[in-house]
């Protein structure tokens, strides 16, 4: 056994020990703040992206510590880049630590993706080429963001717009030799499948079988938008807009096929009124209900 089977070893609990609700949530967004302590919603869980809260104190402090009271909480980091080819940022690395202490998140997830690039921060979750380099980098670095949380991630397949002549490896196979070697988990993006698919010509249904029910700790939805560029059409994920019914589809038949998930729903620009994230929210839920009675259903029946 190599060095890395044995520190993937040390994480291969089951992605259901997960203790988010398996419900739907939304990203929580600091004009909704507000609304939701007064209102105190049903809404299954939260997700914050974790670099907006990685300070000793302050007002987002005492926001965050007052939805946790009353909420489970996703933390979902947009940037540790960890498929850069130069080492993880240890500052970086320090921090989230510290907030997952504070915290104590159902779920911690970061990107199948780069960002940084000789010290600079490009600021954008920019697509890695598959390439078994690459994939040893990248199984590392999830390996040493577990070591340092002391516990399993979830790992978010990409939204993209080019490929790289080079890569070999395709990439539903790319992110499940990750989970392979780093005994991480996924976050399954159902929302930037379909993008990818619209903008590379490749079967959505396809990619979303290759990835097995135990392996999915959270799935994400969201919308997109779309741009003519060269003549063609281009989907942006943007998250600035409901989900299309497209993307509800394919959630549908994913979770007929892997049973409930947690989901969230994402929406990070033109962000609406909390009122519209509930009502995308609540027909996640209703998703996951019916899926659940049929999973009581074939149980029943097979005893």
């Amino acid at each position: 056994m190599t060095n890395l089977d044995h520190a993937a070893h040390r994480f291969a609990s089951p992605v259901s020990a997960s203790p988010l609700p398996v419900r739907a949530g939304i990203g929580l967004k600091a004009q909704h703040y507000q609304d939701i302590i007064d209102t105190a919603p049903d809404i299954g869980w939260l997700e914050v992206h974790s670099e907006n809260y990685m300070c000793a104190g302050g007002p987002t402090q005492k926001w965050l510590s007052a939805m946790r009271e009353r909420y489970a909480i996703s933390m979902h980091g947009v940037g540790l880049s960890l498929g850069s080819a130069g080492p993880l940022d240890d500052a970086h690395l320090t921090r989230l630590c510290d907030l997952e202490r504070r915290v104590e998140p159902g779920a911690i997830s970061e990107h199948l993706s780069w960002s940084i690039a000789d010290g600079v921060y490009l600021n954008d979750l920019i697509a890695l080429p598959y390439t078994e380099e690459s994939l040893d980098v990248f199984s590392t670095h999830v390996l040493q963001m577990q070591d340092a949380l002391k516990r399993r991630v979830l790992i978010e397949n990409p939204s993209s717009y080019l490929r790289y002549a080079h890569s070999v490896i395709p990439e539903p196979e790319f992110l499940l030799n990750v989970a392979q070697r780093s005994a991480c988990a996924v976050l399954l993006d159902v929302n930037n499948v379909f993008v990818s698919a619209m903008n590379h010509g490749f079967d959505p249904i396809a990619y979303l079988d290759q990835i097995p029910a135990d392996l999915i700790g959270e799935v994400h939805l969201g919308g997109h938008s779309q741009v003519v560029f060269d003549d063609r059409v281009l989907r942006i994920d943007d998250h600035g807009s409901k989900v299309c019914d497209e993307v509800w589809t394919l959630y549908e038949r994913l979770i007929q096929r892997t049973g409930p998930k947690p989901t969230l729903i994402e929406w990070d620009s033109n962000i609406p009124e909390l009122s519209v994230l509930l009502d995308e929210a609540a027909k996640a839920d209703r998703i996951l209900a019916h899926a659940a009675i049929r999973e009581e259903v074939r149980h029943a029946v097979a005893v």
